[in-house]
């Protein structure tokens, strides 16, 4: 099935994720990977614009609980998803296909200080749009700024790329009789506790009618059946 399914969509992936088979930083395999499917989407004709998480670099939240400034830490951890989508970019241009980081805080030559409408004019032009820094404020998550940019930049869908094939009634890595939802609402989201993304996301999405769909982004392949329409992963709607 080649026929996509969504016209625009923001892809969120898990800096874990990068690492693959390393214990830290990015394992290039992974990321050239993740480069190659991307590079897919963008053949269906889908307009990609992409959050990636910094947690395989370094994590404000932890950093905070070892004695570092949480407002300090919430700043490296922005700084390393700037790291990912350096690399990402770089990767993208590898497989031929035009990227540009954005930052949410100003940070030229790095990247463009982030703006919704040259984000936008460069996935209407084919191009892949990497939206770094968080959303240039402390205390917020990457989640959260996923959900926030994928509603300014009017995505259909966000996709949330992790390392395991949706949401389950507990974490499948530590209880293997977990069950698998399809589809869930987010307010069912909310009153099981789930912590698949965190409560700001949530709510970011759900008042704002922008639907989640959870899938193993590590299976080669998996985004371009997303895409699709296939039947893999956990939708969340509102």
């Amino acid at each position: 099935m080649d026929i996509q399914k969504y016209n625009r969509v923001l892809l969120k992936l898990s800096g874990e994720s990068l690492m693959g088979e390393h214990a830290y930083g990015i394992d290039e395999q992974r990321l050239s990977e993740y480069a190659s499917q991307i590079r897919e989407a963008v053949t269906l004709g889908v307009q990609i614009g992409i959050v990636i998480g910094g947690g395989n670099i370094f994590r404000g939240l932890s950093g905070a609980t070892k004695g570092f400034d949480r407002v300090k830490g919430d700043q490296m951890g922005m700084l390393a998803t700037v790291i990912n989508s350096l690399a990402l970019c770089s990767a993208l241009h590898q497989e031929s296909i035009e990227a540009q980081v954005f930052t949410a805080i100003r940070m030229e030559p790095v990247g463009r200080l982030y703006n919704k409408d040259e984000a936008i004019a460069l996935m209407q032009r084919r191009g892949v749009a990497i939206i770094a820094g968080g959303t240039g404020n402390p205390f917020f998550t990457t989640d959260t700024a996923a959900a926030l940019r994928g509603i300014e930049i009017e995505a259909d869908i966000m996709l949330k790329g992790t390392r395991v094939d949706g949401i389950y009634t507990a974490d499948p890595e530590k209880s293997p009789e977990a069950e698998k939802f399809a589809e869930i609402s987010f307010d069912e989201l909310y009153n099981r506790g789930l912590k698949v993304m965190d409560l700001t996301a949530v709510t970011l999405c759900r008042e704002n009618r922008l639907p989640v769909i959870v899938f193993n982004m590590d299976a080669p392949g998996n985004l371009k059946k997303v895409l699709s329409g296939a039947p893999i992963g956990t939708r969340v709607y509102s």
